[in-house]
């Protein structure tokens, strides 16, 4: 079995977890025990209180944002426009809420541009794959069902300001989307 990355791993800098979850694997087991796999190829780092764009800026403590300050590898999903689930790793150490959405991946079995679309948007990937609300507050490995393995390969990646963030200030303009160069399952 691959290298499943250890709650450890996530308890490191935002942004270099951002960079590096790129090439990773993004595991989801379904309810008929199929394990699905996609490797990840677009984040995007949200860096706590001093983050405009971050659901904890300020350092706003609601129920919605408690589990962001739970230990690295805790899993934060949330609704937005009420029809699209969002998945976020909580990254850092217990305290420190920041997090890295995942915006996009493709399925290992990808070979047309039509298969590598399939998960290109972080609406799209979370309906595909099952991820919802239950999983929020759990923490990646196998008994929740979800969970990262090692990236085997090590793309080429480029940084660009993050998206649909208009109200951030100037936090909509930091360069905290991480995305595998040129890839064709990108979000537009």
């Amino acid at each position: 079995m691959p290298d499943i990355l250890p709650l450890s791993w996530f308890q490191r800098e935002t942004s270099a977890v951002a960079y590096d979850l790129i090439g990773c694997v993004l595991c989801r087991r379904q309810p008929d025990g199929e394990v699905i796999r996609c490797t990840i190829s677009e984040t995007e780092a949200y860096l706590g209180v001093r983050d405009q764009a971050c659901h904890s800026y300020q350092d706003k403590r609601t129920a919605r944002t408690e589990v962001m300050y739970r230990p690295g590898g805790t899993i934060y999903v949330y609704l937005i426009y009420g029809m699209y689930e969002m998945l976020n790793l909580v990254t850092q150490t217990e305290g420190v809420p920041e997090g890295v959405m995942i915006r996009s991946a493709f399925l290992n079995t990808a070979l047309t541009r039509k298969d590598y679309q399939l998960l290109a948007g972080p609406g799209k990937l979370t309906r595909y794959l099952g991820i919802d609300r239950t999983l929020k507050g759990q923490c990646l490995g196998e008994a929740s069902g979800l969970w990262v393995e090692a990236a085997t390969t090590q793309p080429e990646v480029v940084l660009t300001p993050r998206i649909g963030i208009d109200y951030a200030g100037a936090a909509k303009d930091w360069p905290e989307r991480y995305c595998w160069k040129d890839h064709p399952s990108l979000s537009r």
